[in-house]
């Protein structure tokens, strides 16, 4: 069993014990997520492929507050940044912006992307190092802005 996931099985557990219905809900969420991953794939995750999936949960949540708070719903979207907060506390330490504007300056060295064209050679690069760390699609508008396109 991967480390994280034995980390959100203690977490849940001691969610239960503590009575944190709120983190509990969160914890559960992120379980069956991985568990649905696993089913369908018919494989165990390992701890990168969790964080794509706890990634991409990330980025749900954040597409939802937008529109909550386009729509007048601060109070479905106080729900959905709380949700945030506890999932990111099971990814990797966000990136810096000069960390990020580093990485992807390196990755154009080490394609030599030019233009549109190489924009998917640069994103492949990164994809791997930034997963769950930083948010992808400010990434790709960078990659964007420094490859002219």
């Amino acid at each position: 069993m991967s480390e994280l996931k034995a980390r959100l099985q203690i977490d849940m557990k001691s969610a239960m014990k503590a009575g944190e219905k709120d983190r509990l809900g969160v914890i559960r969420l992120m379980m069956a997520a991985v568990k649905q991953r696993e089913v369908d794939e018919r494989i165990e995750l390992e701890d990168d492929q969790i964080i794509a999936v706890l990634d991409r949960m990330v980025k749900q949540r954040r597409e939802s507050i937008v529109q909550f708070d386009a729509a007048g719903r601060d109070d479905l979207s106080a729900v959905e940044k709380a949700e945030v907060l506890v999932i990111q506390d099971y990814l990797p330490q966000p990136l810096s912006e000069a960390e990020i504007t580093a990485m992807i300056e390196a990755a154009i060295a080490e394609t030599g992307a030019e233009g549109v064209s190489g924009m998917g050679k640069v994103m492949a690069v990164l994809k791997g190092p930034m997963q769950g760390r930083a948010d992808m699609a400010q990434v790709s508008g960078r990659v964007k802005a420094l490859l002219g396109v």
